[in-house]
C-alpha cells in the first residue's frame, strides 16, 4: 500500500485518471501490469478498481444491489464469483442491509462503503483510492480504513492511496510518494521520515516536508 501525497493541485488525481485510463496524458508513458491504460483499457481496466471521494459509480435512484448486478454485466464476472465476492464483501463492509436502499438515500459514510464494495466486485488486482474518506466521520473512517487493511492482507491487492488525510496514510501504509511542481520529490518509507525529522507526528512530518520542498 502507498501513499501518494501533494498539495492541492498538484495532481494526484490526474495521475489516478491516467493510471485508470480515464486520461490521456499529452507526453511521457506509463505502464501497470505490461499495459498503458489509455491504450488497452477494455483489459486494463479488468485488473483495476477505483474509488473517486467525490464521485459516484453507484446509480442514484437505484437500490445499491441494482447497481452491482449492472456492474456484474459490465464486468461480466461468473455467478459464483459475483455471489462470494458480494457475500464477503456485504459482510466485512457491514452494507447488507444497506445495499437495498436507493443510492440517494445513503449517507456519505454509507455510500462510500458502497463505492469501494462497487470497485472490488470484479476482485481487481490493484485498487485505486482518491481520497477515499473525505467527509467521513471517525466510525466511518475507521471502518474504510480496516477494511482496505483486510483486503490488502486477505487478498494481497495493491493500493494506492490519495488522501490529505495524515492518519490515512499513517493507518494504512509504509511508503508514501510526494509530487509537488510537476515532480516526485520524495519516494521512501514512513518510518525513514520519522527518523529523518525527529518527529512521530504525522501532520507535522508532512509539513516539514512541505516546507523542505517549498511547495
Amino acid at each position: 500500500m502507498v501513499g501518494y501525497i501533494g498539495p492541492n493541485g498538484a495532481g494526484k488525481s490526474t495521475t489516478i485518471k491516467i493510471m485508470s485510463g480515464i486520461l490521456n496524458p499529452d507526453s511521457g508513458k506509463c505502464v501497470i501490469n505490461g499495459r498503458t491504460p489509455w491504450k488497452d483499457r477494455i483489459n486494463h481496466v479488468k485488473n483495476i478498481g477505483v474509488v473517486f471521494g467525490q464521485r459516484s459509480q453507484l446509480w442514484w435512484d437505484v437500490p445499491v444491489v441494482d447497481s452491482f448486478e449492472l456492474i456484474k454485466e459490465i464486468y461480466k464476472i461468473p455467478d459464483n464469483k459475483f455471489k462470494s465476492n458480494m457475500h464477503m464483501l456485504t459482510d466485512m463492509l457491514n452494507i447488507e442491509e444497506i445495499i437495498k436502499v436507493p443510492t440517494r438515500q445513503l449517507s456519505l459514510g454509507q455510500r462510500m462503503r458502497c463505492e469501494i464494495a462497487a470497485s472490488l466486485l470484479h476482485s481487481p488486482k490493484i485498487l485505486f483510492l482518491d481520497e477515499p474518506t473525505i467527509g467521513l466521520d471517525a466510525v466511518s473512517k475507521i471502518a474504510v480504513r480496516d477494511f482496505i487493511k483486510n483486503i490488502n492482507k486477505e487478498n494481497k491487492t495493491t493500493v494506492i492511496l490519495t488522501t490529505h488525510d495524515t492518519q490515512d496514510i499513517e493507518a494504512l501504509t509504509k511508503r508514501i510518494i510526494l509530487i509537488g511542481k510537476g515532480k516526485v520529490l520524495l519516494d521512501g518509507s514512513i518510518d525513514e521520515l520519522k527518523e529523518k525529522f525527529n518527529e512521530s507526528n504525522m501532520d507535522e512530518i508532512v509539513v516539514k516536508l512541505y516546507k523542505e520542498f517549498k511547495i
